[in-house]
């Protein structure tokens, strides 16, 4: 005799996303006071904003909302850019590669503590084809899926419901994820200046090495994928 799962409560299914929805409440409610309150443009609180992250404890806010992210669906690409254009390539890339592997490691506990393993047993697709890899091959496996860009967070929750061990998931996740962080972090390092005021300087030099990075990314993912397609065809 078989016994069904527990049923699980409203707040246990969705407490994720009911977090993340009063934290945007908040967020946009604190703006728009804020601004009234200040009588601010829009331009001059984003200004306001950036000047607080160019600040001795910008770093600090900015890994700090990296690591938050993963709860509040804040955009990792939007993150990335930002910390380029702020900090700059050498130190933006240093806070966005600590920022967003430890985001990785937060999805991924909370993807251990709080997923089930047994709910991803009947899946199809693209996901089903890479579990048992994971469960197999860990390492390779986070790696490939690093650099073939599948949905970042998509995959810390998986490797953290499936109980990988994290010592080969971070490991994998740094250096699979590395080209992609560093692609954005001088795409957003090659605009610098007061974005407020519409004076900003351009650098081609980490224009271009974000271009060549990306089409060296993209053709390497590419590759990827066409050798993990014959190895299914096989």
């Amino acid at each position: 005799m078989t016994t069904s799962p527990p049923t699980r409560s409203f707040w246990q299914r969705h407490w994720q996303k009911l977090l993340a929805a009063g934290f945007w409440l908040l967020l946009i409610g604190g703006y728009f006071w804020y601004s009234w309150r200040n009588q601010l443009s829009p331009a001059a609180a984003v200004g306001q904003v950036i000047e607080l992250l160019k600040s001795n404890l910008g770093m600090l806010i900015y890994i700090g909302i990296y690591l938050l992210r993963p709860l509040i669906f804040f955009p990792a690409t939007f993150l990335t850019l930002a910390g380029g254009s702020v900090f700059g390539s050498v130190w933006g890339l240093i806070y966005t590669v600590i920022g967003a592997n430890g985001s990785a490691m937060v999805a991924y506990i909370i993807g251990r503590f709080f997923g089930q393993p047994e709910q991803h047993q009947n899946q199809t697709g693209v996901i089903n084809g890479y579990i048992e890899r994971l469960r197999r091959n860990s390492f390779e496996t986070i790696m490939l899926m690093r650099l073939i860009f599948l949905p970042y967070d998509l995959v810390n929750y998986l490797a953290g419901i499936l109980r990988i061990n994290w010592k080969q998931f971070l490991i994998a996740t740094i250096l699979g994820s590395f080209p992609g962080t560093l692609t954005f972090v001088l795409l957003g390092a090659s605009f610098e200046g007061d974005f407020t005021k519409a004076e900003f300087s351009f650098n081609p030099w980490a224009f271009a090495g974000s271009v060549v990075i990306f089409i060296l990314s993209i053709g390497v993912s590419r590759w990827l994928k066409r050798r993990e397609a014959a190895k299914e065809a096989a």
